[in-house]
């Protein structure tokens, strides 16, 4: 098993789709065996379900989260773990001993907020309107 979390200064960081860095955990036997930190690249939104993929990554923990990124996640075969907060590492050995607190219905209510009806999360990369490219 391999997770990712979105990552700043030790917390899992709310915002999916502009984290600048992952922290990625190996996993083998319920106990984490590695873990590394790892800039995005500048991948925005939709293009971070394919930087992920191709880490091997298999499951995500994060904050807030847009549906076009929920359904890239998906597609690529990324289990999904939103709606958390806090510290990192703690909610990776929360997720491996079966008490993770996480949002099976999380949303990025950002978005409302931000941005009007005709913004869809998964077209572009929020004011980084590059995302279509893979680093």
């Amino acid at each position: 098993m391999k997770i990712a979390v979105p990552y700043e200064n030790g917390e899992v960081f709310q915002h999916f789709g502009n984290t600048s860095h992952f922290k990625v955990y190996d996993v083998d036997g319920g106990k984490i065996t590695r873990s590394e930190v790892v800039g995005t690249n500048g991948s925005g939104h939709g293009a971070l379900a394919g930087f992920l993929r191709d880490k091997g990554v298999d499951t995500l923990i994060c904050g807030g989260i847009g549906g076009g990124a929920q359904s890239a996640l998906a597609e690529a075969g990324i289990k999904l773990y939103g709606g958390t907060t806090g510290n990192a590492d703690k909610a990776v050995e929360a997720l491996l001993s079966g008490s993770l607190n996480y949002d099976p219905d999380v949303k990025c209510s950002h978005h409302d907020e931000h941005h009007g009806e005709e913004h869809s999360c998964g077209e572009h990369g929020c004011g980084d309107h590059h995302a279509g490219s893979h680093a």
